[in-house]
């Protein structure tokens, strides 16, 4: 059984244990309040700004020549003579002489029918001389009717067939004569040359390939939606053509000239063709336009009131977030009639002057509370007083 002074002493031990904490809690100093921090999330803002504004619509397309023609022999014979400018890459102009094929079998074959035509000539007049005798000897042996074979009309139609005849072997010997000289049909350039000196060419031998330098043209895909944006379906429209040359980028001018009419089986587009004129540069000052240079375009569309453009992120289920006079972020419903590109173009819903938040906030809320960075005033914390008198000491 526990003696008395088994079950006081822990009692004293405890007690003194207990004074001790409490002395010791008392000598600490308690803990300084620091002052609220502001948690307001802060948020970048953009001014709505309500514009007239151009609808363009973008394409994309490779540059060609309006005309190509490839130039075949239309008479047999020895190549004779080539031009200089008569190879890849030159330019030629209308009438210029390409080449020549010997022309010696021709103008023989036209002095032939120069001779057949003197000669049907002289048959024709004797006769008609033949016809009139036979009329006057019909009249002094009867004066029953002729018939055509006693007038001798016959005969007549005969020799006027026979001229008619040597009149076309004239023309097609004077025809064949000229086509021995290979001309080009415009102003071109020239893209290719199937012949050489000395080469013998029969009628359908390839010839060359010739490409139009006056209008250069592009043929440019437009989605169905885009459509509406351009008025009378683009036709007349003005269209700036970029592209890469010799290192840097240029700028081209252009107008729409047609529609071709029908959307493509295959890319489920409409096709509008541009037309540049003088794309080489030779007749005006302007930057040359190769053919065959990738060419994005920017078609000039319809003009429309006061719109405003917002990134097209920040519109989330139609609507967009505001921040009010009062800094508080409101959700305002909009209506957008076209993206462009990562923006959107809206029509209703905002008002100029208005502060779209641009920033993103984890969980935004309508009616939530937002501050600008310029409204943040820095919380500093204060230095405690043992921190003070430590460094005072280390400075000693």
């Amino acid at each position: 059984m526990a003696t008395k002074k088994q079950i006081i002493l822990p009692i004293i031990v405890l007690g003194i244990g207990i004074a001790g904490l409490v002395g010791l809690s008392a000598l600490k100093k308690p803990p300084e309040e620091k002052p609220e921090v502001d948690t307001t999330p802060l948020v970048s803002v953009e001014v709505i700004n309500y514009q007239p504004m151009t609808f363009d619509v973008n394409s994309y397309g490779v540059v060609n020549a309006k005309y190509m023609t490839e130039i075949v022999a239309q008479v047999s014979g020895e190549i004779i003579y080539l031009d200089p400018n008569f190879v890849k890459g030159g330019f030629v102009k209308k009438g210029e002489i390409l080449a020549k094929v010997d022309p010696s079998d021709y103008q023989s074959s036209l002095l032939d029918a120069q001779a057949n035509i003197a000669s049907s000539q002289a048959s024709l007049v004797q006769e008609r001389a033949n016809a009139e005798v036979a009329i006057r000897e019909w009249a002094d042996i009867t004066n029953r009717e002729p018939t055509d074979l006693s007038l001798r009309k016959p005969q007549l139609a005969q020799e006027l067939a026979k001229l008619k005849s040597a009149e076309a072997s004239l023309n097609r010997a004077k025809r064949d004569l000229e086509r021995t000289i290979i001309r080009a049909p415009y102003d071109a350039l020239i893209d290719g040359r199937e012949i050489g000196l000395g080469s013998f060419v029969s009628k359908g031998t390839p010839i060359g390939k010739v490409l139009n330098t006056d209008i250069a043209e592009v043929r440019l895909p437009i989605a169905d939606k885009e459509m509406q944006y351009l008025a009378a379906k683009g036709v007349n429209a003005n269209v700036n053509l970029s592209g890469q040359f010799a290192g840097s980028k240029q700028v081209w001018s252009g107008k729409i000239v047609r529609s071709e009419g029908v959307v493509d089986n295959k890319s489920r587009m409409t096709y509008l063709i541009a037309e540049i004129n003088d794309p080489y540069g030779l007749t005006t000052d302007k930057n040359e336009l190769r053919y065959g240079t990738y060419v994005t375009a920017q078609i000039e569309g319809i003009q429309v009131g006061n719109v405003a453009v917002v990134p097209r992120h920040l519109v989330v289920n139609g609507a967009v977030a505001i921040m009010d006079a009062d800094r508080t972020l409101k959700y305002k419903p909009v209506t957008v009639i076209r993206q462009d590109g990562a923006n959107v173009v809206i029509t209703d819903g905002l008002e100029s002057g208005m502060q779209l938040i641009t920033s993103a906030l984890d969980y935004p809320t309508d009616g939530m509370k937002v501050a600008l960075p310029e409204d943040r005033v820095l919380q500093k914390e204060p230095v405690a007083e043992d921190d003070t008198e430590l460094a005072m000491e280390e400075g000693e």
